[in-house]
């Protein structure tokens, strides 16, 4: 399996000659991300995670939570909600989804629907939340309005991965890149694993 990370949050996802994409958000500029893709899976409706007009735009099937659907009514069998604990087959991958609200971020506003999407038990995509599972690969939030350096490494350990790849930056400048590399070294150093912050275009093999 390799995985190439685009703008923010998006990773995409491929085997054999089939792909599927995570978050194409309006942060993710590239325009070859979706490219040939059989499906897109959204974990929820923030701007950062969810381009409604891109995915009008394509033909790939899309799996989501029921706060993305809504806004996607018109594309009819195209849109597939699932829920924590529903599996799905497509393009050769199996998924998973686990996890059914965004981390709390605001104390006026309820969190959204959020799921994340475990491929092939392999990969573990949480979305804006810290769903814990058995995984050796994690795709790590690095920094949010919602989330703490504490908080972040917190949730390394306890989901301790074999390899975790940091995604979902951004929103910081190349100051705070740069803090964040150092504390994801720190983290790997201390834990003897592959953990760092995927570059936009980096790929990793599986």
């Amino acid at each position: 399996m390799r995985i190439t990370k685009f703008g923010h949050a998006c990773v995409r996802l491929e085997r054999k000659g089939r792909a599927i994409v995570i978050d194409p958000g309006v942060m993710t500029p590239e325009p070859g991300a979706l490219a040939g893709v059989e499906a897109v899976l959204v974990t929820h409706e923030h701007f950062d995670h969810f381009d409604p007009e891109r995915l009008r735009g394509c033909d790939s099937a899309i799996y989501t939570c029921a706060g993305v659907a809504r806004h996607l009514s018109r594309l009819g069998e195209r849109v597939n909600v699932v829920r924590d604990g529903d599996s799905f087959s497509v393009a050769g991958f199996e998924v998973s989804a686990a996890g059914d609200k965004h981390h709390f971020s605001h104390p006026d506003v309820p969190p959204v629907d959020n799921v994340g999407f475990l491929i092939d038990g392999e990969v573990f995509h949480p979305g804006d939340a810290l769903t814990e599972v058995d995984v050796p690969t994690l795709l790590l939030p690095g920094q949010a309005p919602w989330l703490t350096v504490p908080e972040m490494i917190g949730y390394v350990r306890r989901m301790a991965p074999r390899r975790a790849y940091a995604i979902h930056d951004g929103l910081i400048n190349e100051w705070g890149l740069r803090v964040l590399d150092d504390v994801l070294a720190m983290e790997a150093e201390r834990a003897g694993t592959d953990i760092r912050r995927l570059r936009p275009g980096e790929s990793v093999e599986l």
